[in-house]
């Protein structure tokens, strides 16, 4: 499967709620998902059985990597029967999962470990509570993160990535503490640039670290060398520390975009596919997994056609207006 631009389909990602128990003020501000905020019924949303269908056809398009996102994927009750059921597919080779870690004990990291989850992300801004308090804004402390890390690397769930978004005035002061704090534990930290994902958070191109700026500011402190990418399409820029103190990412979606390179495409927890993760309008999925006339082919030459079609290039097409335009919220499709 091939866009317009020649870039080939190789990932899905895969919102399996759009609900969370953070507040982070870059992803799912208060002001906007408070009490009264409506999130999807149970109903709306796909159930295990049909995302086993569409990950099953994507399969067999060439999809070779699953990521489960949300909101807070591990909200969903029971996902480590859907992690089983996905593990089973044959030509998924990498079942991975992004969480801000609330919910992660040792427990349930073994469970997903054992139903077939391969890796595992964790989200973390800063390693100071008042710092990160202002960031997930519901009071979570940082010893809640780091114990579900641990619990993570017990499990085998390795190799770990800790994301940390770096925003102006909010988060740029933990880069080296956390740089530090990671640095020999075999742990992979990826710095990103605070994004205009969404419409909600307030962005604004004057609180973006950029990825030199990050760069520079560790290199400061450390010897470092850029090493080269796993894999076409690789979303961070790879670095070591020549001390050997391990490696870390930086992720450009604002200065430096990949948009070239990108093969991701993403699911709402409702079955709407989008194909950019700044995009407006999903394409709904839902819709012809529950018409029974329609068999797993029809559906396959469906995804083909909106695959084919794909053009976006978000982040290259960036201007001081296109921040201000609709688009779907990254708690809702995962990031």
């Amino acid at each position: 499967m091939i866009d317009s631009k020649q870039r080939p389909l190789r990932d899905l990602r895969l919102s399996v709620t759009d609900r969370c128990n953070f507040r982070c003020v870059y992803c799912m501000p208060k002001e906007v998902y408070g009490a009264k905020f409506r999130f999807l019924p149970k109903h709306e949303l796909l159930t295990f059985d049909e995302i086993e269908r569409i990950v099953s056809i994507f399969a067999s398009l060439g999809v070779k990597k699953i990521r489960l996102t949300g909101g807070e994927p591990l909200l969903r009750q029971n996902l480590e029967h859907l992690v089983a059921q996905l593990a089973k597919i044959p030509g998924i080779t990498d079942l991975a999962m992004t969480t801000n870690g609330y919910f992660l004990t040792r427990d349930k990291a073994i469970k997903l470990k054992q139903a077939g989850l391969n890796r595992i992300t964790v989200s973390l801004d800063a390693l100071d509570d008042e710092t990160f308090g202002r960031t997930n804004d519901v009071g979570v402390p940082v010893k809640r993160v780091l114990d579900a890390i641990d619990a993570a690397h017990a499990a085998g769930l390795s190799p770990i990535k800790i994301n940390m978004v770096v925003k102006r005035g909010m988060t740029d002061s933990a880069i080296i503490p956390m740089a530090r704090h990671f640095r020999f534990t075999g742990h992979i930290l990826r710095f990103i640039e605070y994004m205009d994902v969404g419409n909600t958070n307030g962005w604004r191109l004057t609180d973006v670290v950029t990825a030199e700026e990050i760069l520079h500011q560790l290199s400061t402190h450390w010897d470092l060398e850029p090493i080269a990418p796993h894999h076409p399409g690789e979303v961070a820029r790879r670095f070591r520390f020549l001390d050997g103190g391990g490696e870390f990412g930086i992720i450009s979606s604002v200065s430096q975009p990949f948009c070239h390179t990108c093969g991701r495409i993403r699911l709402s927890p409702e079955g709407r596919l989008y194909t950019c993760l700044f995009g407006h309008d999903g394409y709904d999925v839902r819709a012809l997994l529950r018409d029974p006339k329609l068999t797993d082919q029809i559906v396959a030459e469906a995804l083909t056609g909106l695959w084919n079609r794909r053009h976006d290039q978000y982040s290259v097409d960036r201007t001081t207006a296109t921040p201000s335009h609709s688009k779907v919220e990254m708690s809702h499709i995962g990031g």
